[in-house]
């Protein structure tokens, strides 16, 4: 509906921001794991994670705060949400960042200290958490980035009588035995 940042009209931020989740977690398991056992693999696994999510994470805000700030109309409540959305994200992006930061020089320690990193990439996976809930609502109660044509389509009767599913019956209820996909 709103997304301007699309490939062959799909939007391009819901399928990038998987990335930096994704390394994100590896980050925060990384480190913990390392804090755990001191096996330097875990710690350099970890660092990797966080560079890749830093990355990744950057990548994927272009197309959404083009989305947010070109697609989504001014004073309506998906603007708000796309704003703390927008917001939760960027501190977690910070987090990260520090945190890639401070641990860039201890990739040839014998013993690096993650002590810190751990805390701040735990808080920005609850960021990110939180956020993507936001994230989520954008799509799911505002319908950024779903093109409502196609789902009004598929929902009216005799819209594609090719398509299989419950067709509506008269007075707007569905036959008897129809289920709902």
């Amino acid at each position: 509906m709103y997304s301007k940042a699309k490939i062959a009209g799909h939007p391009l931020h819901p399928m990038l921001v998987a990335f930096p989740i994704a390394f994100y977690v590896a980050t925060l398991a990384g480190y913990g794991v390392y804090a755990l056992t001191l096996d330097a693999f875990w710690f350099r696994m970890g660092l990797v994670a966080n560079v890749a999510a830093v990355a990744t994470a950057v990548l994927a805000a272009i197309p959404g705060f083009i989305d947010w700030a070109f697609g989504v109309p001014r004073g309506t409540p998906a603007k708000a949400t796309g704003l703390m959305h927008m917001l939760l994200q960027v501190g977690a992006l910070t987090l990260f960042t520090v945190d890639a930061g401070l641990q860039w020089g201890q990739w040839a320690s014998a013993v690096p200290h993650v002590g810190v990193s751990v805390i701040l990439a735990g808080v920005g996976v609850v960021l990110t958490t939180a956020g993507g809930a936001l994230g989520w609502k954008m799509v799911g109660t505002h319908h950024v980035g779903v093109d409502l044509t196609v789902a009004q389509e598929r929902l009216e009767p005799g819209a594609n009588a090719s398509e299989p599913g419950p067709r509506p019956v008269a007075g707007g209820q569905r036959a008897q035995g129809a289920s709902v996909a």
